[in-house]
């Protein structure tokens, strides 16, 4: 069984406090990016073998979301062993959220292995346990997010007229660093009706709050952005907490041959 995890871009973030369980609440918009960049292969097998090959992560295989991800459906189910072969293209610390949906694709891919008959809302639920946007990779489409990230609600929001570029320089930058730096804000604009706007009226409405608190650590992110504008792109922005730009445009934009780094 052959599998292709997207990833995400986030339109827009707002951190709007800092939770007693050292958490924060946000709200944002996950957007899927169908870009078939990972691939998962699946087969029952007689021992447990996980494999990955691709993108250079120095996760141990016990702490890899993947092998958590279908040691709790083993758990909860019984299930005999499996082989997982995962070739990993998707940057970690990008704000992409690649792992994320590796996660989720296990347990949609175990599910059907084993003819578990799990429901979409169960399926959300072990998401959950897995980390906070995984969730939203079990639907895979546009949705308002709150809380940590994992409670969802679908947004009407549809780019497939508009070609979206993300350009990861070649560093990476860690949740807990962005989160420390950010400084929390509430009662912020309401970004599903912001994004009823024309997409060229986002750059003035459409906020990423990590912008601020990451930009003058990294000043080459200002300038990747800025670059994005200047190639003729609608709207630039960080994505999520990591260290990847998107851009939205009438055509593709390849910052490439500027910038070190990679075209996602």
């Amino acid at each position: 069984m052959i599998a292709f995890p997207n990833f995400k871009i986030n339109i827009g973030l707002h951190i709007t406090k800092k939770r007693e369980d050292g958490f924060h609440d946000l709200q944002t918009i996950f957007y899927p990016i169908d870009n078939k960049t990972d691939k998962i292969v699946v087969s029952a097998g007689h021992k447990f073998i996980f494999t990955m090959e691709g993108a250079d992560f120095n996760t141990k295989e016990a702490d890899n979301i993947c092998v958590k991800a279908f040691q709790l459906l083993q758990k909860k189910y019984k299930l005999g062993q499996i082989c997982i072969e995962l070739t990993k293209n998707i940057p970690s610390g990008a704000g992409l959220g690649g792992g994320s949906s590796d996660a989720a694709t296990i347990l949609k891919m175990v599910n059907e292995l084993y003819n578990l008959n799990i429901t979409r809302n169960e399926l959300i639920n072990y998401a959950s346990f897995l980390g906070s946007d995984v969730p939203f990779f079990i639907d895979n489409k546009p949705a308002y997010a709150t809380g940590k990230g994992e409670m969802l609600s679908p947004v009407e929001l549809d780019l497939g007229h508009k070609k979206i570029s993300v350009f990861k320089p070649s560093f990476s930058i860690s949740t807990a660093e962005a989160y420390a730096a950010v400084i929390p804000q509430d009662d912020r604009p309401y970004l599903p009706d912001l994004c009823k706007l024309p997409v060229a009226e986002w750059k003035n409405c459409v906020v990423n709050d990590f912008e601020n608190a990451l930009f003058p650590r990294y000043p080459v992110l200002n300038e990747i952005k800025n670059k994005f504008y200047e190639s003729g792109a609608d709207y630039a922005a960080l994505s999520g907490s990591g260290s990847a730009l998107f851009a939205i445009a009438d055509f593709p934009i390849d910052l490439s041959p500027i910038f070190e780094g990679i075209n996602i």
